[in-house]
């Protein structure tokens, strides 16, 4: 049987009608060689029994999955860099199909804080690569093999430190030669699958609001309320608005305390589960800079490190926007309005959990985000940004670690002390993790440009897969040792 009795399709989206995506039909691709399959998230729905013949069909050719109705390439606009662009859509992408997760099957940092009593979430299996579709344009449709691999690197780090992410599913080489003006061309052409918690983007509902449909948002309202945050009230459109902020806000603080730029924040590009998706030019920061963009074509700083939750507050006003015509305005207002004590309230909380200590309450909690941030700053490029997390993960229990480590020199002065001090007011949150032996290492699992820039160079030059696979493996290892 190709699919295991774990398997539960639920395709949602496409009951919606032909007013909300296309059907449309995959490219044929001359060549598929299948170059990563996610196994541990394929088990969480039910997917895992694939033979590698069966996935290539399933996620090159995409044949369609038992019970699922085809390919649906979504339809929406957005906001690219604050300028409205009314003609998007999913122009290289699709939704292959929609699944229930196993309950108990994801990570705790996976779930969307919610009262849901859903017996597992709504997955939607996403491709980007997969040809042209009335949305294209111009474009062909394709992703690059390097884009690929960076965007299966970034879910998996991501992932390893606690942040609502998109899996990678699924990466096929498809024997293409593509030209592209910002990389060496001709460039090997890849498929991948994301397996995401929702496809539904803030510019779904800009769609429906630009062609004043009412009727649309109401549906849509619905819809996402339905199978994301059920425990909104039905037709409480002010109440969804504010299960999206939340969410949004956990977003953009998990994204923060791991020193992440996703780089391109427009409208098309955040989703209403507050689960981070697509990536393409991301960064993490090597040390801290408030200013680090990760988007050569950013010239500005829009979506700058530090500019990401503005970034995100102002993509939340655009929802509001759209959502106007049929919510109370007061309430969605003071919806909107909550982002900013949610996300410093997720930001303590974020940090507490890299940092693998227990809450103290408030007061406690801001001062050990105040002095991180204070102690970030000051150490910069000698310190970095993810060793700070590595060597002091666990609090005092870390102490004799950290100060016998290559950066004991670091670990003094009056801003160092601030810190310690308010991190070892709070206990550590099972201690034992540190046992791993992912935490005898002298360095950190860290992501920056330049490994990432080599793991690409082996592929490129000698089709030399193996530091990728085992840098994975390694992003395994320390996403069990941290285990939020």
């Amino acid at each position: 049987m190709p699919v295991s009795a774990r398997y539960r399709p639920e395709p949602h989206f496409s009951a919606l009608g032909d007013e909300y995506g296309d059907a449309v039909h995959a490219a044929s691709f001359p060549q598929t060689v299948l170059r990563f399959r996610n196994d541990r998230a394929a088990a969480t729905v039910g997917l895992e029994t694939l033979t590698d013949v069966e996935w290539i069909a399933h996620f090159a050719r995409f044949t369609p999955l038992p019970d699922q109705p085809g390919p649906i390439a979504m339809r929406y606009h957005g906001h690219q860099f604050r300028t409205y662009n009314p003609e998007l859509g999913d122009g290289r992408g699709f939704l292959a199909a929609q699944l229930r997760e196993t309950p108990g099957a994801q990570a705790a940092s996976d779930r969307v804080a919610s009262d849901s009593a859903l017996p597992g979430r709504l997955l939607d299996l996403g491709s980007k690569g997969s040809g042209t579709t009335p949305w294209s344009r111009t474009a062909d449709g394709r992703l690059t093999l390097k884009g690929g691999v960076r965007e299966v690197l970034a879910a998996a780090m991501l992932e390893a430190q606690g942040v609502p992410t998109s899996r990678a599913f699924s990466l096929i080489e498809t024997g293409e030669a593509l030209e592209r003006g910002d990389e060496p061309s001709p460039a090997r052409s890849a498929v991948l699958v994301r397996l995401s918690h929702s496809h539904i983007r803030f510019g779904t509902f800009q769609r429906a609001a630009y062609f004043g449909r009412t009727d649309m948002l109401e549906t849509l309202v619905e819809h996402a309320r339905s199978l994301y945050h059920p425990q909104v009230a039905a037709g409480d459109v002010a109440g969804f608005m504010a299960a999206v902020v939340d969410a949004s806000a956990r977003l953009t603080a998990r994204w923060v305390a791991a020193g992440f730029v996703h780089g391109v924040l427009n409208t098309d590009n955040l989703n209403v589960t507050g689960e981070s998706f697509d990536y393409g030019p991301w960064r993490f920061l090597p040390w801290y800079e408030p200013g680090f963009t990760a988007a050569y074509f950013d010239q500005t700083g829009l979506y700058a490190f530090a500019r990401q939750p503005e970034a995100v507050f102002w993509a939340l006003t655009q929802l509001g926007g759209a959502l106007k015509p049929i919510a109370d305005a007061e309430r969605l207002t003071a919806a909107l309005n909550g982002f900013g004590q949610a996300y410093i309230r997720e930001l303590r909380a974020a940090f507490l959990m890299r940092l693998g200590v227990k809450s103290l309450g408030e007061a406690a909690d801001q001062r050990l985000l105040d002095t991180t941030l204070a102690l970030l700053r000051e150490v910069g490029e000698a310190g970095r940004w993810e060793p700070v997390f590595h060597d002091w993960f666990g609090g005092f229990a870390s102490a004799a670690r950290a100060v016998a480590g290559p950066r004991a020199k670091l670990w003094q002065g009056k801003t160092f002390d601030n810190f310690r001090y308010s991190l070892f007011e709070h206990e550590p949150d099972r201690p034992e993790r540190l046992e791993n032996p992912a935490f005898a290492e002298p360095e950190p699992e860290e992501m920056l440009i330049d490994e990432v820039e080599a793991i690409w160079a082996a592929i490129a030059e000698a089709d030399d897969w193996a530091p990728f696979h085992e840098k994975l493996a390694r992003l395994a290892a320390i996403r069990t040792a941290r285990a939020p």
